[in-house]
């Protein structure tokens, strides 16, 4: 998965010139087309911003950070489980008597799923692990509208 590059402008002063922003913009708009063609290095999984450029052009300070991945979502063992029961179509009592544990607990632990993903249903859920590649498609519910 790839960041994206933000660029944040700090310290900027308050008697700074207009006129020479196109050219800052035309400075910055070609050092982001160069980290876009791939020519710096990702910095591939890093869980804190990276700092790609930090510079002073007519008296403001620009940083042009590489932000975090926030698309990653961590799901315990028995979050992955129940995910996968409910991709498979299973309600949950199916899923609390095989897994051992209450409806209510498997209740609790879609709640705190739905949270983490942000989403307010079964189907979004698994639409959303799909997307983001943490559900296969051998997880879909097999069988069809009846």
């Amino acid at each position: 998965m790839r960041t994206s590059p933000s660029l944040i402008a700090i310290d900027a002063t308050v008697e700074s010139k207009h006129a020479p922003a196109d050219a800052v913009t035309r400075t910055f708009a070609q050092l982001i087309e160069t980290l876009a063609a791939g020519s710096v290095d990702s910095g591939g999984g890093n869980s804190s911003e990276e700092v790609l450029i930090d510079t002073e052009v007519d008296g403001s300070r620009y940083l042009l950070l590489r932000m975090p991945n926030r698309n990653r979502v961590q799901l315990s063992p028995r979050e992955q489980e129940i995910v996968r029961m409910v991709a498979k179509g299973h309600p949950n009592k199916v899923i609390a008597d095989v897994l051992n544990i209450s409806s209510w607990t498997v209740c609790t632990h879609l709640r705190r799923i739905f949270a983490k993903l942000g989403v307010g249903s079964r189907a979004a859920m698994v639409a959303q692990l799909l997307e983001l590649g943490v559900l296969s498609s051998e997880h879909r519910a097999s069988g069809g509208i009846r």
